[in-house]
């Protein structure tokens, strides 16, 4: 059902990949509600995944970037506005990557490179979008700058390794910018603390499928499905929000206010037998 609480409105997408991406279901949403949007990804993520095929279905056009390049990102805050006529409204940042997760590297034994960039691909380029946004004085008065973060960044779950790390300094960015852009364009940014989701990305991590099941049993509504994150950020979106800024918006079902669940009191029981060595010593690693 539309409502059309985008409707007039420009935005840009950055991190689409495929059906199963958070990125995809707010494009496919915003359009929905009555935007413009345009697409932007990796040229490589573009060529392996699906992005080309989502902005034929939307009538969009897709600008290859590497979101860390300074000069790639001026080129789609330049192209964005040229094509859809006028200042963006909303920015979506929908981009993840560890190559320590990738390569099964424990938080206790990282390669730093690869830690650089992590941090350079899922926070570091959040605070490079909004700067050159800011500079290029792209972004429509009262518009609003969403970036998808995960509880990892304030809690210790098992198997997130140096994504946590990311997505600590991604929320930091969002308070520190938001003061920064609210104060001088009212401009808000904020992020969007979302509930263990089956996306590309997310299926990557250590253990997602346990992690998925318990804050499952552990939120009262139960996980929210990426369907459901897309419509949260339209809202951030549309002018209902227009006083919410540097916030950390927790869409998870109730998760981050529980202690613990009776459900998962009853799965602890059953024990961590199959996470122990011949000795008897449970394996965290």
């Amino acid at each position: 059902m539309s409502y059309g609480l985008l409707k007039g409105k420009r935005g840009v997408i950055f991190g689409a990949l495929n059906e199963q991406s958070i990125a995809w279901k707010v494009a496919v949403r915003a359009v929905e509600e009555g935007a413009a949007i345009t697409l932007s990804n990796t040229a490589i993520a573009i060529r392996m995944g699906q992005v080309n095929e989502l902005g034929k279905q939307l009538n969009c056009e897709v600008i290859p970037a590497d979101a860390t390049s300074y000069e790639d990102l001026q080129e789609v805050f330049r192209r964005s506005q040229q094509v859809l006529g006028g200042k963006i409204d909303f920015v979506l940042h929908s981009i993840g990557m560890s190559p320590n997760v990738r390569k099964k590297r424990t938080y206790d034994d990282l390669d730093y490179a690869m830690l650089d960039k992590t941090l350079d691909i899922s926070a570091i380029s959040f605070h490079k979008m909004i700067q050159t946004a800011k500079k290029m004085d792209a972004i429509a008065e009262h518009g609003s700058i969403l970036a998808l973060t995960y509880m990892a960044a304030q809690r210790t779950m098992f198997g997130y390794n140096d994504m946590a790390d990311a997505k600590a300094l991604l929320e930091s960015i969002a308070r520190s910018f938001g003061y920064i852009y609210g104060r001088e364009s009212n401009v808000r940014v904020n992020t969007i603390s979302q509930s263990p989701t089956m996306t590309t990305a997310g299926s990557g991590v250590k253990g997602m499928d346990k992690l998925f099941d318990f804050a499952n049993r552990m939120s009262p509504l139960g996980n929210a499905s990426a369907d459901e994150c897309a419509d949260y950020c339209i809202v951030m979106f549309s002018d209902l929000t227009r006083k919410v800024t540097m916030q950390n918006l927790y869409h998870d079902g109730g998760f981050s206010s529980v202690g613990m669940s009776l459900r998962a009191m009853a799965t602890y029981e059953k024990g961590l037998e199959e996470y122990m060595d011949d000795n008897g010593n449970i394996i965290y690693g």
